[in-house]
């Protein structure tokens, strides 16, 4: 897992209150997660500033998986 990686999953695991070991990237946002909007909205600010990249509204919507977000970070950061 390369750096970019990690620090998603951290952003994840501070967010969701679950073990970074305990998220994969096959685990749904919602589902698996429990993320709903408000955590969905801190997600991604939290995304946008530490990596520095702009989030499209299109571009979340696409973003049901864990592994979609390490997808498109690692595309645009």
């Amino acid at each position: 897992m390369d750096s970019k990686h990690e620090e998603v999953v951290e952003v994840l695991a501070k967010i969701t209150k679950k073990d970074k070991g305990a998220i994969k990237a096959e685990h749904e946002l919602a589902a698996d997660l429990g993320i709903d909007s408000p955590k969905g909205l801190q997600l991604l600010t939290e995304l946008e500033d530490r990596f520095k990249i702009e989030i499209a509204d299109e571009d979340a919507a696409k973003m049901v998986t864990v592994g979609d977000v390490l997808n498109f970070v690692s595309a645009n950061a």
